[in-house]
């Protein structure tokens, strides 16, 4: 493997010697884990560190609006949650060994619309979604726990065109490699929103979709849940190894317009 140099000096007692820092040149994928509604980091610290043993740098977050942040419920909007992404996010690629140009970002339901949305604004090589959720462009400055559920389930019953939705033109404009996971039994994000997330894909360099047979929206049981990890899990191994044969480094995405 090649390595690089540093020379560094040591401060001893009083006086300072010198050393050279020795350390792998190449870095490694960066991958951002991204919950839904009503969840937390605690549902993904299982994935990142499969995942991490890939060779991958994880992280994991709580969105404002749950875990520590719970007090915010009522109040946060897609906006603000948009913003946390982004921010761990921009934490992420500045980890001194992730390499800007191997990002994922994996997201379930609201925190798969929200990883669409961000691949907009930052640079992102694979995006894993599962179930992943739509909403309405209007109100989006309205408290997401505000937003009315039923306008929300007529909504997901539609075809949507990429260019009328925020979220699935940032689909469209993407260009790395995709998964997108169904739960077959979903109640939360039917059928016809996968569609539209899978139609809006037409400009990625792969795409893999799957159906979880037999899952609901929540993963509820542990052989969902497994069976979900397996996926993303393999999918993951798949993308890295990729990337590691192509010399160690694959080539920059474009960054999609916002």
């Amino acid at each position: 493997m090649p390595t690089r140099t540093e020379p560094i000096d040591i401060a001893v007692d009083d006086q300072h010697i010198a050393g050279t820092l020795v350390a792998p040149s190449a870095v490694i994928p960066g991958v951002l884990l991204v919950h839904g509604w009503d969840g937390s980091q605690a549902q993904y610290l299982a994935r990142a560190h499969e995942i991490a043993a890939l060779g991958c740098i994880c992280l994991t977050i709580d969105l404002r609006g749950h875990a520590r942040h719970k007090a915010q419920r009522s109040a946060v909007t897609r906006e603000d949650n948009l913003h946390d992404v982004l921010a761990a996010y921009d934490r992420l690629v500045r980890h001194p060994a992730v390499d800007p140009a191997s990002i994922a970002i994996v997201g379930s339901s609201y925190g798969g619309y929200l990883a669409a949305l961000a691949s907009a604004q930052r640079p992102v090589r694979w995006l894993a979604l599962r179930a992943p959720a739509l909403y309405r462009d209007e109100n989006w400055d309205t408290p997401k726990g505000l937003l009315s559920r039923e306008d929300l389930a007529a909504y997901r019953q539609l075809a949507i065109p990429a260019q009328d939705n925020r979220a699935l033109a940032a689909c469209e404009a993407f260009q790395g490699d995709v998964l997108i996971a169904e739960s077959a039994d979903d109640r939360t994000v039917p059928h016809p929103v996968i569609k539209n997330y899978v139609n809006a894909f037409r400009h990625v360099r792969s795409a893999t979709y799957r159906v979880l047979s037999g899952a609901d929206h929540a993963l509820s049981t542990d052989e969902m849940r497994q069976a979900y990890g397996m996926l993303l899990v393999n999918w993951m191994t798949e993308m890295v190894l990729g990337a590691k044969a192509a010399s160690g480094r694959v080539r920059p995405v474009p960054k999609s317009p916002a």
